[in-house]
C-alpha cells in the first residue's frame, strides 16, 4: 500500500473486512455510516475515497455493495461474483437482471478458470442440509451442462430450486438432501440454470 492509513481509515476498512466476511459483501455507505453513528454520510464517503486512492478498497461504480477491499496476499485470481437474490425465491432468468450486490471470491479456491463464467445466489430453507447446504449459505454456480449427481440451480416447471439433478430411465429428476422433501419430476419443463462449484458460509 503506498501511504499508510490513518486510525479512521483503518477502522473503517477493518469494519469493511468484517462485514465482507461475515456476509459474504461488502457494506453500503449508509451501514458504515450508522456503526460509526456519523449524522452525516459524507464523512464515510471522504475515508472510503481515501481509501480507493490508497490502494486499500476497490469500487464497482453505481453499485451499493460495490467497495471491495483488496486481498493481501492473493492465493489466486480475485473475481466479483453477481450475486441475484434468493435461491428458491427467486432465480436470474434474463442475462440483463440487475445483481443485488456482487460477491469477492479467489477462483482458485473455487477449482474453477478465473474466467469463468459465475453467479451466485443465497440459499434459504433447509432442503439441502445433509449436503451441507444451509439456509442463508452463499452458492456459486456456473452456467453449464448439468452430470448426474451435480447439485444445480434449476427451473422446473416454472419454479426455482437448488437440488441434486440426478437420472432414472433416461429421464432428468431433483432430488433434495433432506428426507422430508418428495422428489421434483418435471410435468413439462427442466431447464438447469447453473452447476454448483463452490459455497460460502456467512454465519457460523
Amino acid at each position: 500500500m503506498s501511504e499508510p492509513l490513518t486510525e479512521r481509515q483503518q477502522q473503517v476498512l477493518d469494519f469493511i473486512h468484517g462485514h465482507h466476511r461475515e456476509h459474504g459483501v461488502s457494506p453500503s455507505l449508509r451501514e458504515i455510516q450508522a456503526h460509526f453513528g456519523l449524522a452525516s454520510p459524507f464523512g464515510i464517503k471522504r475515508h472510503v475515497d481515501a481509501l480507493t486512492q490508497k490502494g486499500a478498497l476497490r469500487r464497482l461504480d453505481g453499485k451499493a455493495r460495490g467497495l471491495l477491499p483488496q486481498s493481501h496476499p492473493r492465493r489466486g485470481a480475485l473475481a466479483e461474483i453477481p450475486l441475484y437474490g434468493t435461491i428458491p425465491a427467486g432465480l436470474p432468468t434474463a442475462a440483463e437482471q440487475e445483481p443485488d450486490s456482487y460477491v469477492s471470491v479467489d477462483t482458485i479456491s473455487l477449482g474453477v478458470r478465473p474466467n469463468a463464467k459465475l453467479f451466485a445466489l443465497r440459499v434459504r430453507g433447509d432442503s439441502m442440509v445433509n449436503a451441507s447446504i444451509l439456509d442463508g449459505d452463499i452458492v456459486f454456480l456456473t452456467p453449464r451442462e448439468a452430470r448426474e449427481q451435480d447439485i444445480v440451480a434449476a427451473l422446473i416447471d416454472g419454479e426455482s430450486t437448488l437440488k441434486r439433478y440426478l437420472v432414472q430411465r433416461g429421464r432428468p429428476f431433483l432430488r433434495a438432501e433432506n428426507p422430508r422433501y418428495p422428489d421434483l419430476v418435471p410435468a413439462t419443463e427442466l431447464f438447469i440454470q447453473g452447476v454448483m462449484v463452490g459455497l460460502l458460509r456467512t454465519h457460523a
